[in-house]
């Protein structure tokens, strides 16, 4: 049988996705279920937005007294509480912690099975429970009045168990569940995440406690980061490539290149150790480049005049911004007298993750 006669016209290239660019996405096709379920998942922000609104009208007197007692408790304060409750009751501890209150998150089953002794004189118990009535919680009001330490109860029920065995009684009022059974703690768990917040920031705002005092207790991650001083990594000692104005610029050179982690920079200073100047190796390159290579000159003569630096207490991030600004890999640090007290290279905010 004769084969078709093959086609002559050109075959159109197949098109590919270009890698790590991603397509524009199609427009979405709501059907009545779709746009239903975003209409409740809407409904159900909007219902823990109206609970956490609702609670700010009943802090008062007692939200002072509960601020009081933890501000000028000597312990630690011990936050406890069962099942979604506890929960916020862990990361209201945390909060406390990472503000510089000395805080430890009690697991009530637990407790009754050795860890009470976490508690101890001086210390202030902060119990949450929505209803009020969670049995575990309930079993430690009598150890806790035994012990002498004072309860701040956050509960949506002012005349339950807990309340009533409480000092202090942070109440949050009956809130109905964002849930199609108005079972599961959603809303309840917003309004007391968000009074827990707001008593440990009006701790903080209260207290000295500034923006070194964060950093030391945030060292790592993006929140150490932002925080960071330059003296926390600038180079200093035997690492801090200082050269006399006078030096011959082949002294220099050496100090740049025998200095340990090979800063590619020199500090030039007078013999009070004030920063005069800077001399790189781009700037040596430079001198090759014209044609001057008498390495006998003073350092002084083909320095950097003037050179923008920086001081120990500036911000690791201010400092890297500068340098990218600049153009530059190296910043002098400065004291408040003008010497030379330090480099901050760009392989040490490279080694810090600040570029």
């Amino acid at each position: 049988m004769a084969r078709a006669p093959r086609s002559t016209a050109k075959k159109q290239p197949r098109l590919r996705a270009l890698p790590g660019r991603a397509s524009t996405p199609a427009p979405v096709r709501r059907d009545a279920d779709d746009e239903a379920a975003l209409t409740y998942a809407r409904g159900v922000l909007e219902a823990e937005a109206r609970a956490i609104l609702g609670v700010t009208d009943r802090l008062g007197d007692a939200f002072l007294r509960a601020l009081k007692l933890v501000r000028d408790c000597p312990g630690q304060v011990v936050v406890t509480g069962m099942g979604k409750a506890g929960h916020i009751g862990q990361k209201l501890s945390s909060t406390l912690a990472s503000t510089g209150i000395r805080s430890v998150f009690l697991h009530p089953a637990e407790a009754v099975h050795g860890d009470l002794g976490r508690v101890g004189p001086g210390d202030v118990i902060l119990a949450l429970s929505n209803s009020g009535s969670t049995e575990e919680l309930l079993r430690l009001l009598p150890l806790f009045k035994r012990m002498g330490t004072p309860v701040v109860a956050l509960t949506g029920d002012a005349d339950s168990p807990l309340a009533k065995g409480a000092e202090v009684v942070l109440d949050i009022g009956r809130i109905e569940e964002a849930c199609p059974m108005g079972l599961v703690p959603t809303a309840s768990t917003a309004a007391l995440h968000a009074v827990g917040d707001a008593l440990a920031m009006t701790l903080l705002r209260s207290r000295p406690f500034g923006r070194d005092d964060y950093a030391l207790l945030h060292p790592g991650g993006k929140l150490g980061r932002s925080v960071l001083r330059v003296f926390e990594l600038m180079r200093t000692g035997p690492a801090n490539p200082l050269v006399l104005d006078t030096a011959r610029l082949s002294l220099a050179v050496v100090v740049m290149t025998n200095t340990p982690g090979r800063p590619g920079a020199a500090c030039v200073v007078d013999r009070d150790g004030k920063l005069e100047g800077i001399f790189t190796d781009g700037d040596l390159r430079r001198l090759v480049e014209r044609g001057h290579t008498d390495f006998e000159v003073p350092v002084r003569e083909v320095m950097g005049k003037r050179p923008r630096c920086i001081t120990p207490d500036t911000l690791v991030l201010t400092a890297a911004a500068q340098m990218r600004e600049l153009k530059v890999d190296q910043l002098p640090v400065v004291d408040v007298e003008g010497r030379a007290v330090g480099l901050l290279d760009v392989q040490d905010l490279l080694a810090a993750k600040f570029v």
